[in-house]
């Protein structure tokens, strides 16, 4: 297993020295960040080897932004899912330097083609402008901050959940960041066949029914992963917490689910690189208590 462990922290650390995309695989649908600390950008975003696998069939436009990649959906208008590294640098309280912006900071993303999301298709609908990589992940930097806002990564939310137990999973995401490092995050809607909630908009901004997020982390002593559903409704923030074994617990617990189930769900495949021993054994347990 250290060996095992040790191949694969070079061969990340190979990737971490340049992100790309290959034009033959991305179709030329890949956009990048254009920034002139290219570095430091390499350093932020998920190493090629640990971005999901998509399913067949799916509308997928890459973008590559200086904090997180996107594989953004012409037809839903917004991701299928959203990816990035989250450092204990980036999210340390000396780091987290950039205040969230209060005039109106999201935006329309340039780079999509049109019909595309704008504020307009939000106004009014009943949802807030859900983030997935969440703008407290993204405080480092002025630019980095900015693009967090960017209506690509952002999916149709409901409010109970934006401010609920979203946010509190967004919450612990940087403590285990502290804790361990380093984590590794994806994060994006789910869309089931029989959907009932419709779209918002002129531009048809498709609501999702659910949500889920994905986190994996190598730097630990044991690798390990856990994975989050939550669906797009008021129940979602309902309580604060809830009791197991007489002991009061969070109530993201309760949305708890292994990384394999996550990808039954969504048909996606999360961090597929991953030597199959490691994949396995990861992917298959969902334990909270060893976070």
């Amino acid at each position: 297993m250290k060996k095992v462990l040790s191949f694969l922290c070079l061969s990340l650390c190979a990737y971490f020295a340049i992100r790309t995309v290959p034009s033959e695989l991305s179709g030329g649908n890949v956009c990048h960040a254009q920034s002139s600390q290219g570095d430091e950008v390499a350093a932020r975003v998920p190493p090629a080897p640990l971005l999901p696998a998509m399913s067949d069939g799916l509308s997928e436009q890459l973008l590559e932004r200086t904090a997180y990649t996107v594989s953004y959906n012409v037809d839903t208008r917004q991701p299928n899912w959203v990816a990035w590294v989250i450092t204990r640098q980036n999210v340390s309280e000396r780091n987290m330097v950039v205040d969230r912006p209060s005039n109106a900071p999201f935006h329309e993303d340039e780079q999509v083609p049109r019909p595309r999301a704008t504020l307009d298709d939000y106004r009014g609908s009943g949802w807030t402008r859900g983030h997935m990589c969440p703008a407290g992940d993204c405080r480092w930097r002025g630019d980095v901050q900015y693009e967090s806002f960017l209506l690509t990564n952002v999916s149709p939310q409901s409010r109970y959940l934006n401010s609920g137990v979203w946010n509190d999973i967004e919450k612990s995401c940087r403590r285990w960041a502290l804790r361990y490092g380093k984590v590794y995050v994806v994060a994006g809607p789910i869309f089931f066949k029989k959907s009932e909630k419709g779209s918002i908009g002129r531009n048809r901004v498709t609501v999702p029914d659910a949500f889920f997020k994905v986190i994996l982390c190598l730097d630990s002593a044991r690798p390990k992963a856990i994975g989050f559903v939550c669906r797009n409704e008021k129940e979602a923030a309902a309580q604060t917490g809830y009791v197991k074994n007489g002991k009061k617990r969070p109530k993201r617990e309760l949305y708890v689910h292994s990384v394999d189930e996550v990808e039954r769900i969504t048909g996606y495949d999360f961090f597929p690189s991953l030597p199959d021993d490691i994949e396995s054994e990861v992917e298959a347990r969902a334990d909270p208590d060893e976070w």
